[in-house]
């Protein structure tokens, strides 16, 4: 698998012996990693806009016990702020926990890797979540630019739009439009333009 570019692995665990492994082995394998000694920190954190979470590829590590906020409470905040897509959970559990972990699992959390964990499979693990995140931010940012692209239309070439996509004709959108085929002709072509596509079935297909 391709490493993905300017990604960050952010570890939760109160044990500071764990999160220097963590930290250790990640880097070894070349990835970028911020620690955080509780699941508080890291909530603190991850609730001011100036760290931009979100913006660029991420995943957790986080550990399912600890004094204060739970690993489980905090992946229930970031659920409800939406960002458990862009930042997959991978918990780390005691055998004890495994239950807890599975059913999180099931809720959304990425994986769980229970302790002690195979070095190998979990950065093979956090490397998916890291594709993921990338992919989730690339699926975003393309409908946001598609978004844009639509609001620079008029009404008209937004008319003249829904017609091409559906297949029909110059000369019979201009029949339904009320308006001249050359007019048609125009409109069809700033919209090609605008939306930067170069047929009717492209365009159709970007709209999907």
């Amino acid at each position: 698998m391709q490493p993905v570019q300017n990604a960050t692995v952010f570890i939760v665990d109160d044990d500071a012996s764990v999160r220097e492994a963590l930290a250790w082995l990640l880097r070894s394998r070349r990835l970028l990693s911020e620690v955080f000694d509780s699941g508080d920190a890291f909530d603190s954190f991850s609730t001011n806009p100036a760290n931009h979470l979100g913006t660029q590829p991420a995943c957790l590590l986080l550990d399912v016990r600890m004094p204060g906020m739970s690993g489980l409470a905090l992946f229930e905040r970031l659920m409800e702020r939406g960002l458990t897509e862009l930042l997959p959970v991978i918990f780390l559990t005691g055998h004890a926990d495994v239950p807890t972990a599975v059913a999180t699992v099931k809720r959304g959390a990425f994986d769980f890797c229970e302790k002690p964990f195979s070095d190998n499979a979990l950065v093979d693990r956090v490397e998916q979540a890291l594709a993921q995140s990338a992919q989730v931010l690339a699926a975003r940012s393309q409908k946001h630019r598609l978004q844009t692209r639509l609001n620079e239309l008029t009404e008209r070439e937004r008319d003249v739009m829904r017609l091409v996509v559906e297949g029909l004709p110059n000369k019979l959108i201009a029949d339904q439009l009320n308006i001249s085929v050359r007019t048609v002709e125009v409109h069809r072509a700033r919209v090609f333009d605008k939306m930067e596509v170069k047929s009717a079935v492209e365009l159709a297909n970007l709209l999907r």
